[in-house]
This record gives C-alpha cells, structure tokens and sequence, in this order.
C-alpha cells in the first residue's frame, strides 16, 4: 500500500465533502450560518479544485469541502495530497467514483526523493474495502516508477541502469528478461542500434522481456530507450539538450505499462523489446551521409543524427513484428514537431487500423488520459526518400515532421499487424493538480484501460 493511502478508517479522519459546481449553490443553502459566514469571511470562490478548511467551534479542522466541475473531474481532487494539512482524510463521494478519484490523490502525491528530501510528507487517503484497492496501487505505483525511471539523470540511469531496472521489474513477476549488449548486436543483425550507441562509453543494448502464457493474445510493446540525447554530431544546443535525459520516455512507459500488465495478471502474451542507447559523441560516432543496413534489410541513410530514436526503433520494430503479434504498440519521444501540432500536453497517437485506434481514443476520453490520432498521410513519404539508401532517417521538408517519423517507422510495419504508435513529450513542463513538474506518463491509464478489454475481447 503506498503511503499516501490508509485503510483503517479513525475518528481522526477528516471527511472531505466533494461537491460539484452545479450542486454548489443548493449544499451551501442547507449549511449553518456558521459555515456560510466562514466561507463569505474566506472569500471562497466555487470552482473545480477549489477547497475550504472548515473548523468546528473549538477551532479544530472539522470538515473539508472540495469542489469539482462535475463527477467525472477526475483531478479535482489531485491537489489536496500537499495542500491540505497532514493526516487521515475520506472522501464523502459516491462509491463508484471513489477508486478514480484516489487514483487522482495518489498520482497528486508523488514525490522525486533521489536527490533532496522532502518538505513533507502528503496528507493520506482512507480507501474504504469497497475500493479497488488493487488496482488503485498498481496503477498508481506503475506511473510513480515510470515518473521515477524519467526524473532520474542519465549519470544514474544510463544505458545500464535502465536495463538493470528492467531486469528487476521482470524478476518481481517471473518474466524472462534477455540483453543484447555492445558488438553483439552487430553479431545478431541489430546494426541500427549498435550505430546509434557506439560513441557511449555505456554500452547500446536491445532489452527483450517475455511473460505471459502462449495460449492468450500476443501483445507486444516496443519503447525508445535514449537515456541521453546530444543529438550526436548534429548537436542539439544547450537549451535543446537540457531535457533529454527524458528522452528514453518511451522505454520507461513501455516497462511501467508491462508492469501494470504482469501485476494485474491481465490474460495476455506480453512482449516487450527496449533499444536502450545514449546518443553521444566520440570518434567512432556515427555521422550525418552514413548508411546503415536495418534489421529488416532496408538500407537508412543519416539524413541527422538528432533523429535517432527512428534509427534504434527500427531495428527493434522488425524484431517485434518477427512475432506476428495480434497487437504492436511502440511509445517513443520521437519529434519536437508533435508537440509543435498537439502542444505538450497531449500525446500523438498514429495508427494503420480505425477500430484499434478508435477503442484506444474512447478509453482515453473514459480515463481523462487524452490522445489525439494524427494520419499517416501516405502522400508524406517522399519526403523521406535518398538518393543512395531506401530511405532517408530526416525529412526533406521542415513541415509534417511527426507524420515523416511515423510514416519511417511504417516502413518496419506490416499492414496486416494492428499497431498504434504513440509520440509524446514524458514531461510536465508545469505542475498541475494531480500532475506535478517533471517526469510524466502519459496515456498509460489510457492504454492500460484499453488493453485490460482488449485481452477478454
């Protein structure tokens, strides 16, 4: 049980009475005047994520009112972990949103503790045994690892840490993790990778994790893993390179997702392949005009070395598909461009089938996880053309660049395996109720949603 959570109930538990905004109005005609003269003496303002401290008449915290923009605001409640005073809280709220409503308190009472301590712990949540206890903690827990694995520099999650979280992550659930390391790639045809990752002095590596019994449906999962990104010999500036320890976002939502996957024991064939690299730079560093020779046999040309988590999921995405997977789902932090379209906040979602993608979007508007699909416009793949290879690893054009990405990694993609792929930023550039500054993951509760009907379909 995380320790933002109590399932002993206590006369010192203060009850948090949850009112939606259209409920305001008719709640506070019913209240003391005591209650109405404190809340006119606070100047209280009715809206979603608002909340009042109530005292009774010795001037002890007595009650806690919280509003929120209707029953489905699943983050009204997201801020109150550190804004209201430690101790034992319960929501007076009916039992069917309970659960979604302290998945809200849970994700809001994360905090990254590597490095500095914090101020305080977050006040508690008593989740009553009518909750999906379970769930609420391995979905919880999972975005906390996820959130963790993103916040840590890559001095600490490198290439090699991050494999030895993988290795520890499926030794907890029986599954069999198997490393590709170093010049071994190039041994077992995985030169895209190994080219992206040579210049580190923290081996390249392909992270391969199996769980799950062959008679269920096979998933498998593919992440970029670029625990740094320099943008190789076409270096990115400073302020460019100041986030990029988050760029093996991808690969620590494919392991948090897996991790949700194993925990809940979901009746799935679960793969999951991490090309786990740094992009840095050295003498052997690979270079703008090389051509590298894919898994697949497709010939890459360096167009850019800064668009290198294409390169690495390449290789991975042909292994992936060797499988013939009922379901291929890869998450990358791939382009600046999606963010350019769908701002930060909202990841990109691509697909080569309408019903996947549709079933994907409708649990993502159910959980308040949102994706929005972009095409891939076929018309769109010219611009990756070369002269000299069979494609071309940067765009031509300076417009449609997460559409160019995707389309590159159709290329390693039969039509006939159903795949979404998702690009997105891991990163909450500001801190929101329930979302704190930082590391973040993005569309899992969506996806987990998703799959949890997928696997029983």
């Amino acid at each position: 049980m995380l320790t933002c959570f109590n399932t002993v109930s206590s006369s010192n538990s203060t009850p948090i009475t949850v009112i939606q905004l259209n409920d305001f109005d008719k709640w506070l005609a019913n209240q003391s005047i005591q209650i109405k003269q404190w809340l006119t003496t606070t100047q209280f303002c009715a809206k979603s994520g608002a909340f009042c401290l109530l005292p009774d008449p010795s001037g002890k915290l007595s009650l806690v009112i919280c509003c929120i923009a209707d029953a489905d605001d699943l983050w009204g409640v997201g801020a109150l972990p550190f804004a209201l005073p430690e101790g034992d809280y319960l929501l007076d709220i009916p039992e069917i949103n309970y659960s979604r409503f302290a998945i809200a308190w849970g994700l809001g009472a994360y905090q990254f503790t590597l490095y500095k301590k914090p101020s305080r712990p977050p006040a508690n949540l008593v989740l009553p045994a009518t909750c999906q206890l379970a769930e609420i903690n391995n979905l919880v827990s999972s975005i906390y690892y996820v959130r963790d694995w993103i916040n840590t520099p890559t001095d600490n999650m490198g290439p090699s840490e991050f494999a030895a979280e993988a290795v520890k992550i499926g030794k907890e659930f029986g599954a069999k993790v198997k490393q590709i390391v170093g010049d071994d790639l190039l041994l077992q045809n995985y030169a895209a990778i190994h080219a992206v990752g040579r210049a580190s002095d923290d081996a390249p590596r392909l992270i391969d994790i199996r769980w799950g019994d062959k008679k269920h449906p096979k998933l498998t999962l593919v992440g970029k893993g670029v625990c740094f990104d320099t943008g190789g010999l076409d270096i990115k500036p400073s302020s460019y390179m100041a986030l990029m320890k988050k760029d093996m976002g991808g690969a620590a939502h494919t392991l948090g997702l897996a991790r949700m996957i194993m925990q809940a024991q979901l009746p799935i064939q679960l793969r999951v392949l991490m090309p786990v690299v740094e992009n840095a730079i050295a003498g052997n560093a690979y270079r703008p005009g090389d051509v590298i020779r894919s898994r697949k046999g497709l010939t890459i040309e360096i167009g850019n070395t800064d668009a290198e988590g294409r390169v690495v999921l390449a290789d991975a995405l042909a292994e992936a598909v060797s499988d013939k997977p009922d379901l291929l789902i890869d998450i990358a932090t791939l382009t600046g461009a999606a963010r350019v379209a769908l701002g930060t906040e909202l990841p990109a979602m691509f697909a080569n089938n309408d019903d996947i993608a549709n079933a994907a979007i409708h649990h993502a508007q159910r959980q308040q996880d949102p994706v929005w699909r972009l095409p891939l416009f076929s018309l769109y793949r010219d611009m990756l053309n070369s002269t000299i290879a069979d494609i071309n690893n940067d765009s031509a054009s300076s417009y449609g660049g997460a559409i160019a990405a995707a389309l590159f990694l159709k290329e390693f993609v039969p039509d006939d395996i159903p795949w979404l792929h998702f690009d997105l930023m891991a990163w909450n550039l500001k801190a929101r109720p329930g979302r704190p500054q930082g590391g973040e993951a993005m569309g899992l509760r969506a996806l987990f949603s998703y799959l949890k009907a997928w696997a029983i379909r």
